[in-house]
């Protein structure tokens, strides 16, 4: 199967790599390289850089090492999560680099392929794991219906899923376990559509399954977790000037990546004068307000309507 891609906010990435790609010997980084979109625009927009690409998906891999093999010894590629970048680095003998970007959603090969358990849409197992079944130690989406009490699957609904109704889902997955054990996305979709409430009438609304199965996949694979150790490692492995480029698809995330920005632009607070100590200070922040798809983008490519990118510079 041939996944339907495109790169969302293509042209703003490669716009705020511009100042440091272009440099000879410049390594750049994708953390989620995925089908390797944003990777081989950027290979071909700045020829003198080098990319380092990582995804914890095997398949993800084998696809973008196809479609970036006529860049040949410019691209080295690693298995393993983003919250690993620096042990990545470490191992490939790379040191401080130029530019690192994160693409944090869902790739439409993942989001295509029912077997994976990501989309109501498909109807497939319950699984979203992110590495898919090479990471059998990280639990499913079944284990974790499953598994968990009512109170918990009630707070995993409201803190990563903002879920309004969370009371109401939980109740409705435990009493449907007491008989058999939910399997299927399908499952699940239709149990949530009779346990919230419908939308009143005329008024636009997200599926109702939407924040549920963003919630699973967030727990699943630990993503507020692995994003924080991403923030900490990029700035750390990046050079004087390299650029930092974040998008992301829903609050949670955003909020993660800006209130983070917002403090290492800010630095330590002065205790006496409340007044922030400039020499402290660890980024700029490039993106002053957060940057989103325009209509004709979201026209073309609908799955990325909901990103948000933000952006820094290593001071």
């Amino acid at each position: 199967m041939r996944a339907r891609h495109e790169s969302v906010l293509l042209a703003e990435v490669l716009d705020l790599f511009a100042p440091v790609a272009g440099r000879r010997g410049a390594i750049l980084v994708d953390c989620t390289l995925g089908l390797g979109g944003h990777a081989a625009a950027l290979l071909e927009r700045f020829p003198a850089a080098a990319l380092v690409g990582i995804d914890r998906d095997r398949r993800a891999l084998e696809l973008a090492a196809q479609r970036l093999a006529p860049f040949g010894e410019r691209v080295r590629l690693a298995r393993g999560r983003f919250s690993e970048l620096e042990r990545t680095l470490d191992a490939l003998g790379v040191g401080r680099v130029q530019g690192i970007l994160a693409d944090l959603g869902v790739s439409s090969m993942q989001l295509d392929t029912a077997g994976r358990g990501f989309s109501f849409q498909h109807d497939g197992p319950l699984d979203m794991r992110m590495g898919g079944d090479e990471e059998g130690e990280v639990m499913t989406a079944h284990e974790v219906l499953r598994s968990y009490s009512e109170k918990e699957l009630r707070r995993l609904l409201r803190l990563y899923g903002e879920e309004l109704n969370a009371r109401q889902i939980a109740r409705a997955i435990v009493e449907c376990r007491a008989e058999r054990p939910l399997e299927t996305t399908g499952e699940l979709r239709r149990l949530i559509e009779q346990a919230k409430p419908a939308p009143r009438r005329g008024r636009k609304s997200v599926h109702p399954a939407t924040q549920t199965f963003q919630a699973l996949r967030i727990e699943v694979n630990r993503e507020l977790d692995e994003l924080r150790e991403l923030l900490d490692q990029s700035v750390r492995r990046l050079e004087s000037d390299g650029r930092l480029v974040l998008i992301s698809y829903h609050s949670l995330e955003d909020r993660m990546v800006k209130h983070t920005l917002r403090h290492l632009a800010t630095g330590e607070i002065e205790p006496v004068t409340g007044r922030p100590r400039a020499e402290t200070r660890v980024i700029e922040v490039l993106t002053r307000k957060v940057v989103r798809p325009g209509a004709e983008e979201v026209s073309r490519n609908p799955r990325g309507r909901s990103a948000r990118l933000r952006a820094a510079r290593r001071l």
